[in-house]
């Protein structure tokens, strides 16, 4: 075990998986001599040449479109797109032709082991362009597998078992917790699986669901809640799609109650698609009407980003109209 933050985490996934498979490579804007924005990738062209660590021109169109030629070529590219607002450009290539190309061909070819990492979210001060959650764009896609890690340990096993999905994966990085997140993490290879939540904390009065950064913030909210009695359950969905339902169903079924997070705007963000699904898996057992504690319907502010997240304590809030109703 070692002590990394979330970056040296995810270097460190990237480092085992090009020394175990010489067709994983890497590549992006700034990726191979410079390491990227935030350094993610520092090293590796140093360690593996820049025929397998390299820097592409400023296009995100075509960083997604030459990923998805080399992952139809049998290689298994882990492409970055230097922010998650950035990766609209790339959104035709990954749409319609990452996540169609198994199904085009009726299971002849795929590109299997594709994998976008892209910083996503806010809290750096980054302003409309660098703060942006678009998950729930991409989860309206079959064929492609949504990944959000919550710390390093998380990062390194999700990263692993992306690259060796058989379905391409999208894989948001939250960046304020880049180098805020530290923790123990192995030195050896391991994967994580993709597609189950996970259960962080037990508690019998509501569930608290989240992904990426927000889980420290929930986690904050259940502290406070537990100070007035309010006993939490705390999931970490960990991937947007597939989406473990069941784990978040078996939860709300003994809580009677649920209240989820996310950065991303309230319309259309994913906590409706969870709400809509609980309610139909769940509705006798509800207590109260399913909480979301979601960013507002604006353009990502920069001076006024402290209003615009959802914080703690609108989420504490929420836990309360919950319990109370």
């Amino acid at each position: 075990m070692a002590q990394m933050n979330m970056l040296q985490a995810i270097n460190n996934a990237l480092d085992l998986a090009m020394a175990q498979d010489d067709s994983v490579v890497c590549f992006g804007e700034d990726v191979g001599h410079f390491g990227g924005v935030f350094r993610a990738t520092s090293k590796l062209q140093d360690k593996y040449g820049k025929g397998r660590c390299f820097n592409t021109p400023l296009t995100e169109q075509g960083i997604a479109g030459f990923a998805n030629g080399m992952a139809a070529q049998g290689m298994k590219p882990v492409a970055e797109i230097q922010f998650a607002d950035y990766i609209f450009p790339a959104f035709d290539q990954i749409v319609n032709e990452t996540a169609k190309f198994r199904y085009r061909s009726g299971n002849q070819f795929n590109v299997a082991g594709l994998v976008f990492r892209t910083p996503y979210g806010g809290g750096i001060a980054g302003g409309h362009y660098h703060s942006q959650s678009p998950e729930a764009y991409f989860a309206h896609t079959p064929g492609l597998k949504l990944v959000v890690p919550r710390d390093p340990y998380q990062a390194k096993g999700l990263l692993l078992a992306a690259i060796q999905c058989p379905d391409p994966v999208l894989f948001f990085e939250p960046k304020r917790l880049y180098r805020a997140s530290v923790g123990e993490v192995p030195e050896d290879y391991y994967e994580l699986p993709i597609g189950r939540a996970e259960v962080v904390q037990t508690g019998s009065d509501v569930t608290l669901l989240a992904w990426g950064a927000q889980m420290e913030t929930i986690q904050k909210a259940a502290e406070l809640a537990e100070k007035d009695g309010i006993s939490c359950e705390i999931i970490d969905l960990r991937s947007i799609l597939p989406w473990d339902s069941k784990t978040v169903a078996e939860s709300v079924l003994k809580t009677g109650r649920l209240v989820v997070n996310h950065e991303a705007p309230l319309t259309g963000g994913f906590a409706a698609e969870i709400a809509a699904t609980i309610q139909e898996l769940c509705f006798l057992y509800l207590e109260s009407p399913i909480e979301r504690v979601c960013g507002l319907d604006t353009p990502y502010p920069l001076a006024l980003e402290k209003e615009y997240m959802a914080d703690h304590l609108k989420t504490y809030e929420a836990i309360k109209r919950s319990v109370n109703f």
